[in-house]
């Protein structure tokens, strides 16, 4: 069964790669795809905290191989090196890859091209490359990507009402990131657990969303997410204004106006004791 490494970053959602990835399937032999996102160092925050930067390329992972499973390929996937040629290298070494496809923006914006790695991914496996031009900013993904940001209030019925009437409008993904707290362990699984609760509701509701943890400032969270991904709009979830520190913080009004995107406010009810 040949094997087709799929290397991409921001642009895992972008119609050319998918197209590219119908094309190598029709051509036949029963082919599988291998999926490696490299990790991202983000913007924002005076800290970097391992479990956000490896969970925002998980996520990216997760999208590519639902679009595989919902297309009856086969897939699979992992999360790479922060440096592209060696997240390649480290597949091509550990697998029996075949062909690679390496999706990149086009070469005024993306880095990866200004380090010619195209040519020496070529020229280290052995493999033909084939490199795949996603030009995010004019053509926009297939499909519009909501950007969640919720902590206490991330399971209450009011915020899944919400997106399941969004996803009933047009087609959507959803990325949710809940913010931990100060990395710590107790803490981080804590918000592992509502974040998967949140994740259920929706898979039962037949909404496709994807989660993550993220920084624990709710704004740096918000903003590394829009550095990950290619969003169309943000809701952010929060308790009344009497009860809300991010309200407080006016963190709608300061991710509107950095985010030039419509930012969704939902109250809820739920985790008072957080003030979240």
């Amino acid at each position: 069964m040949p094997e087709v490494l799929v290397l991409a970053n921001e642009t895992i959602g972008g119609g050319e790669l998918l197209d590219a990835v119908r094309e190598r399937a029709a051509k036949g032999g029963d082919v599988r795809f291998y999926v490696v996102v490299p990790q991202i160092r983000p913007r924002h925050g005076n800290v970097i905290y391992d479990e956000a930067v490896r969970d925002s390329a998980q996520v990216r992972v997760d999208l590519m191989l639902e679009f595989l499973d919902d297309e009856g390929l086969q897939g699979a996937g992992e999360v790479g090196d922060a440096d592209p040629f060696n997240a390649a290298m480290d597949v091509v070494r550990d697998r029996r890859i075949d062909e690679i496809i390496v999706s990149t923006l086009p070469v005024t914006q993306s880095g990866w091209l200004k380090r010619d790695l195209i040519e020496r991914l070529g020229e280290a496996s052995g493999l033909p490359v084939e490199h795949v031009v996603v030009d995010l900013h004019r053509q926009g993904l297939p499909f519009g990507v909501t950007l969640v940001v919720a902590n206490q209030t991330v399971a209450a019925p009011e915020l899944i009402e919400r997106l399941r009437a969004l996803a009933e409008e047009s087609p959507r993904r959803f990325i949710v990131v809940v913010p931990q707290d100060h990395g710590e362990g107790s803490a981080v699984g804590e918000a592992r657990r509502r974040l998967s609760t949140l994740l259920d509701s929706l898979d039962d509701a037949g909404v496709v969303a994807a989660g993550m943890i993220g920084d624990p400032d709710p704004y740096d969270a918000a903003m590394n997410a829009l550095q990950f991904f290619h969003i169309s709009e943000v809701v952010i979830s929060t308790l009344p204004a009497d009860r809300s520190k991010w309200l407080a913080d006016k963190l709608v009004e300061r991710v509107r106006d950095a985010a030039n995107l419509p930012v969704e406010h939902v109250e809820s009810q739920v985790g008072a004791e957080a003030g979240a």
